[in-house]
Parts: structure tokens; sequence; C-alpha cells
């Protein structure tokens, strides 16, 4: 039998497949990437033997839990682990803090189904640590650079062609915007520092010692960039990356109607996803009502509203274009250019997307 683990940064590097046997309520507010939900105890059962615990000690309350997970509910939460480890010969299992229900699971395991199975020490809470104090070690030991620019002018792109770029809007699955929500929703919180610890930990076992992000404010979506870092991002060099305005409108016109289109289509089924996608479209305007104004709000809803009226006629997608030109040229393109005279002193780049791409990547052999 491989022996228990401890080795952390093993795990995570190597992308250890992981049985996580805390209750559903737990894994629902983070957990690991691949990770799979086999609990030892639903979170009903949980509860009470929470309660036990606290009204009449510990021995009562494993002698409740045996009695609440036995016959039947025990043979088939058995088998469900059993058959993750013959799936998953390479794994491990882990609880919280890695004692009582991990140890249970690991001894039924052996007992029940005669499979010896290595659980985590320290378990989730070791874990996370571990992740935290590796973003926090890399903010403070390594260098960061932010891309900036205006709405639209590709700098996720730019993002995905750079091996040392740690894409935040990614790791988040929003795109950063009122209009940013995808058709499936955002990860938990300590999902999305999870996953970009994770990120940090890989890039930085592959020699990468300076990181290009994104600039972001404090908030993706429902996600918040960790404090330290987000500190550091009002510091950090700035590379500022430009494109015509007719590129810009053709990259929204893609992210925000073609492929949000798709998504909720792949998800939804034709008619209801090209239902649900509109309704999506009409709330995050709405969303930035009062900033828009009545007026302008009433003007950009209209033109919305008959461009996804020819889009269901099967008209194409052209006049989308009309209300993404207006939106970034009297909303968005005020705002940033606001933002771009307060970082003007950070401000050590600035070119098209070749032209940062060549420079960031001089940067990051320097």
């Amino acid at each position: 039998m491989r022996g228990d683990i401890d080795d952390y940064r093993a795990l995570f590097l190597q992308g250890m497949p992981l049985m996580d046997t805390r209750a559903p309520i737990e894994f629902r507010k983070g957990a690991f990437p691949g990770a799979v939900n086999l609990p030892l105890m639903t979170d009903i059962e949980r509860q009470k033997v929470g309660t036990c615990y606290k009204q009449q000690g510990q021995e009562a309350a494993i002698a409740l839990g045996h009695q609440l997970v036995r016959g039947q509910t025990k043979a088939e939460r058995i088998e469900a682990w059993a058959a993750f480890a013959r799936a998953h010969p390479q794994g491990s299992l882990y609880c919280f803090r890695g004692g009582l229900r991990s140890q249970i699971v690991q001894q039924w395991l052996r007992d029940e189904a005669g499979i010896a199975y290595p659980r985590v020490v320290g378990g989730y809470k070791a874990m996370r640590g571990f992740l935290m104090d590796t973003l926090e070690r890399a903010v403070a030991e390594c260098g960061f650079v932010v891309l900036g620019g205006m709405t639209g002018t590709g700098k996720t792109d730019v993002l995905r062609e750079l091996d040392h770029a740690l894409d935040l809007e990614g790791h988040a699955h929003h795109r950063g915007s009122s209009f940013g929500k995808h058709a499936t929703g955002q990860p938990p919180q300590i999902g999305f520092e999870n996953d970009l610890a994770i990120d940090v930990l890989k890039k930085r076992e592959a020699g990468h010692a300076r990181f290009v992000l994104e600039d972001e404010s404090h908030a993706i979506g429902s996600c918040s960039v960790p404090l330290s870092l987000f500190q550091g991002m009002q510091t950090y060099p700035v590379v500022w990356l430009e494109d015509s305005l007719e590129n810009r409108v053709e990259r929204i016109l893609r992210d925000y109607v073609v492929d949000l289109c798709a998504e909720f289509v792949a998800i939804h089924g034709e008619e209801a996803g090209r239902d649900l996608f509109g309704q999506r479209l009409r709330q995050s305007l709405d969303n930035i009502h009062k900033r828009l104004g009545g007026e302008r709000h009433q003007r950009l809803a209209a033109i919305m509203d008959a461009a996804l009226a020819g889009q269901a006629r099967g008209a194409g997608v052209e006049p989308h274009r009309a209300w993404i030109e207006e939106l970034l040229t009297g909303y968005y393109d005020p705002m940033y250019v606001y933002q771009r005279k307060l970082k003007a002193a950070r401000i050590v780049f600035t070119g098209d997307q070749r032209a940062v791409l060549d420079y960031l990547r001089e940067q990051a052999r320097a």
C-alpha cells in the first residue's frame, strides 16, 4: 500500500485524483480541481452527528454516525468509494482535517472491500493552507506585469498566447464586465482561489518567475481577486494594448453575441437557448441602466431588441454592431481613458497585439 500523503506540492503538481469525503455542503463551498465528492455522511447526517458531538461528546457522536450509516446505505457508499479507488489507483482520499471521517472511509474500504487506499494527512484544511501560502509567496517573490487596454482590444487573447500568464477571468469563469457572465455559473470564491494557486504552483515549477495579469477590478463577477495580489496590481508595471475600434467591435460581437449565444444553445437547445441568451443580454444592459442614464439606456435597449429579433429570424448578428459600438465609444471608452491617465506613470510599453506579445515574451526571458 502507498503510505498516507503529506507532500501537497507533489499532489497538486501531479494532478492526483482526489476523493473528497466531506459532506456535500462543505464540497459546494469550495473544492480542488477534479475532486469527486463521495461523502461519508449526507448534510443532514453530518448535522445530527455534529449536534450530538456538542451535546454528548465524541464517543456518542461516533456511535450515532455508525447508526446512521449502516446496512444498505453503508454498502452503497463503500461500493462508490471502491469504484473510485479501482478507477484511480494512484489517487487518495481526504476529509476536512484528515481525521476521523477519512480514517473511517479508509478503514471500511480496507475491511469491507479489501482496498488499501491512502488518505491525505491534514485533509482539506492543510491542502488549502498550502495553496494559499503558495499564492502569498508568489506575490512576495515573483515579478508581475499588468496588461491593460480598452474594452475589446483582446487582452484575453494575448494572455492565451503566453506561457507565463495568469488568466484571472478564466479561473473566475467570467469576462469581467457587466456583460461578462457565461451561460454557466461561476465557481465559489474558494474554488477560484484554489484554481489560481495551482496554476501559479505549476507555472513556477515550470521555471516562470514573472507573470502577466489582465488589469481587473477587485471583483470579477462574484469572485474576488485575492487581496494581496489585487493590492500589488495597483503598483505593478502596466503594458497597454491598443487596437482599432473596428477590431474591438468585432471581438465583442464574437465573445458576447456569437459565442455566448452558442453556449446557451449548447446547454438548453436551440429555441430555449436563444431565448435565454436574449434575456441575459438585456439583463446585462439593464445592470448599467443608472450609469448609462435613462435616455441612452432606452436607445441602446431598442437597438439591442431589434438586433435580437433579427437574429431570431435568421438575419444574422450584424445589427448587434450598432449597440456594441455606441456602448464602447459612449460608455466604456471614457472610463478607460480616465483609468489610463491614472496609470500613466506605470505604463512601460504600448502597442498592438503583435508588439505587446513580443515585448512580454522578451521581458519573460530577461
